[in-house]
């Protein structure tokens, strides 16, 4: 029996017991942390990190990258970047999409690190969050790759996996973190992020969830729900 496109949201949710058992399942079959990994789109600093997250939003990894070696190869601290006019910023950027509006965003995070916090990068989510343009993703984010935390960003995957199979709950990626962060074992926050990321890309699909093949399928509430 062909599964459907897409499946919906878990009722319920997984047991503690059944939490357990999904992740210790995924960090069997799915890659975890690697030794390499390092900022958000492999910048070097923190400051770097949050830009390329910003400029990230809506935009494939791809043109994210290019985004950002266009802007670093001309700026690359709060200062330099505030030293640009708005149209270099934006020429260089313009792969990322939403180019203008980004710049705006990104003169504003500048200019707050540099007024606000004497050009140092804070290093909790709730410093992060205070910049401007840095949500709880992008502060999981660096916290996660920059800092070493052991914290779960939650992406898009992120999100429709752990709502799905009732690993968590939220309307929406901030709200689902908060879940997560609340539901899961601590042993399980420092690879949660990349078990859950890859198990979307390659099983836990947007569309045509490859459930026969799932790993984790006799514990999805999604699948227990629809059969």
């Amino acid at each position: 029996m062909s599964q459907p496109n897409k499946l919906a949201f878990a009722k319920k949710l997984l047991a503690p017991r059944e939490i357990e058992e999904l992740y210790r399942t995924l960090s069997e079959v799915m890659p975890g942390r690697t030794p390499t990994a390092k900022g958000p789109k492999k910048q070097p600093d923190p400051f770097r990190s949050c830009v390329s997250c910003m400029l990230s939003a809506q935009s494939r990894d791809a043109n994210t990258a290019a985004a950002s070696k266009a802007l670093f190869a001309l700026a690359d601290t709060p200062q330099g970047i505030l030293a640009l006019d708005d149209n270099t910023i934006a020429t260089a950027i313009k792969p990322c999409g939403l180019y203008n509006m980004k710049t705006r965003n990104l003169k504003k995070m500048c200019t707050f690190v540099v007024d606000e916090l004497q050009g140092e990068i804070p290093t909790t989510r709730e410093g992060l969050m205070s910049i401007p343009g840095i949500g709880r993703k992008c502060a999981d984010i660096v916290m996660s790759f920059t800092f070493g935390e052991d914290v779960i960003a939650v992406d898009t995957h992120v999100h429709r996996v752990s709502n799905r199979t009732g690993l968590a709950r939220g309307k929406t990626e901030a709200q689902t973190a908060t879940s997560l962060e609340e539901r899961s074992p601590t042993w399980a926050l420092r690879d949660g992020h990349f078990w859950l990321l890859q198990f979307g890309k390659k099983v836990c699909t947007s569309r045509a969830p490859k459930c026969p093949d799932c790993p984790v399928n006799h514990l999805c509430k999604a699948t227990a729900a629809t059969g």
